[in-house]
């Protein structure tokens, strides 16, 4: 059952330009699995609150993270306004966006903000060197728009069953990608065994909804084999 907590902000991380992570120390164990969710509330004004991704792994034992893409909301300016020590409001944990540890082959498609409970599934699975083998292919208008790029590279270089793809609007020099949208063609050069593989789809609502039809009906994945989740924190 979810709990309501206050806690203290340990960290603030700048991502990219407009994402944060924010690092709470929270009193006593964890209590969630990889790729949940949480609500955050923030004074006491039933508006300021939203439900974000935790990005964070259950392995990572010292804190608890969310992060958030920031915009012109009052939620979001008085978020990207607070600093190590001050306090907020968290309920959780939340979802069933969570990996199924029995299936061996996983692909994630995601755009983003979205990655966020994926960064934390994957981490878990590198930390806990589970085995699973893990294709990500990561959406982004451009590559200022990526987040969590340190981090994937690092679990890359350290866990060999994880690859990443990443698919860009537009070029930038030096970065390796795909142009254009997440595709038919894009899935089958990317994940070329994608009939083996547990799909889940984490982003915007209407490219999630388009990622599942696209995997449903040109690529005849079975909807058992698809994962979404019913996520407002965008």
């Amino acid at each position: 059952m979810p709990v309501e907590i206050k806690v203290k902000i340990k960290e603030v991380i700048r991502r990219n330009y407009n994402v944060k992570s924010f690092r709470l120390e929270v009193p006593g164990p964890l209590n969630f699995q990889a790729g949940q969710f949480l609500l955050v509330k923030l004074k006491d004004d039933p508006r300021l609150k939203r439900y974000l991704s935790i990005s964070s792994s259950p392995t990572e034992k010292c804190y608890l993270e969310f992060t958030k893409k920031l915009t012109e909301s009052d939620f979001s300016k008085i978020l990207d306004s607070l600093k190590a020590g001050d306090q907020v409001v968290i309920e959780y944990p939340f979802g069933k966006f969570v990996l199924d540890e029995s299936f061996p082959k996983i692909a994630f498609l995601s755009g983003g903000i979205g990655i966020t409970p994926i960064r934390s599934i994957c981490k878990y699975v590198v930390d806990k060197n589970l085995g699973s083998d893990m294709v990500l292919v990561y959406a982004n208008q451009s590559v200022k728009d990526v987040v969590f790029k340190d981090d994937f590279d690092a679990m890359v270089k350290s866990y060999p069953a994880l690859r990443v793809a990443h698919v860009l609007c537009e070029t930038q020099a030096g970065f390796k990608c795909t142009v254009g949208r997440i595709n038919r063609e894009v899935i089958k050069s990317e994940i070329p065994d994608y009939q083996e593989r547990k799909f889940y789809l984490c982003g915007p609502p209407q490219m999630v909804e388009a990622m599942r039809l696209l995997l449903a009906q040109e690529l005849g994945v079975s909807a058992e084999m698809i994962v979404t989740e019913n996520f407002q924190g965008y």
